[in-house]
């Protein structure tokens, strides 16, 4: 089974629904302040009069947005991904997820796969495709994520943040994706990057 090869966007705003075409209105940011700032996020207070014509007060995740990492090897028969298990707090539960991280200010989402890849589980990639961009949680979230599949993998050291507990196991891709469908995965990036891959192998031609 070989891995599929996407058409690469040039841009994430090829990935997003068209606007309709009927609303001219811009948006109208009346009034912004922080109310929450962290390492890693912000949080903002916005007064905001929308295309749609609604004014009201919006309460956002002011965040650089992330990458997640669909890696996967060919070894034999079937195609194998790489998972990561690890303790979420917020979840209070240990978590099967994609290698993933924060794109940092200035850092391109390429770049930050890469980085995300060799820190937490050793591994570089010859290959690197994009193939998935969305937003997590819109409603109030202005974190994005970008997907890229990585092929041709060099194992090597680890290098996790210090915080960091992280186990990583190969499966086969059949396995994860009864995982995905059984409810035993439900970490939201991993299940789209995951189902993205079963479809994409499923729609190759196949060979006569």
């Amino acid at each position: 089974m070989s891995v599929p090869r996407p058409r690469t966007p040039r841009s994430p705003h090829e990935l997003r629904e068209p606007k309709p075409r009927n609303l001219q209105a811009k948006l109208e940011v009346l009034s912004s302040r922080v109310v929450f700032r962290g390492p890693i996020f912000e949080v903002t207070r916005d007064q905001v009069r929308e295309p749609n014509g609604v004014t009201a007060i919006r309460e956002v995740i002011r965040h650089s947005g992330s990458v997640v990492i669909l890696a996967v090897d060919n070894p034999g028969a079937e195609l194998r991904v790489l998972l990561e298990r690890q303790y979420r707090f917020a979840a209070k539960d240990y978590m099967l997820e994609l290698p993933a991280g924060r794109i940092d200010p200035g850092e391109s989402a390429l770049t930050a796969g890469k980085r995300e890849l060799r820190e937490e589980t050793g591994y570089t990639a010859r290959k690197w495709k994009r193939v998935l961009y969305f937003y997590p949680s819109p409603g109030f979230l202005e974190e994005s994520m970008t997907v890229f599949l990585a092929s041709g993998l060099k194992a090597g050291k680890a290098k996790p943040e210090a915080d960091e507990r992280i186990d990583c196991l190969w499966l086969p891709l059949t396995e994860v994706v009864e995982m995905a469908m059984s409810g035993h995965i439900r970490d939201g990036k991993t299940l789209a990057g995951v189902l993205w891959l079963s479809q994409a192998l499923n729609r190759q031609p196949r060979a006569s």
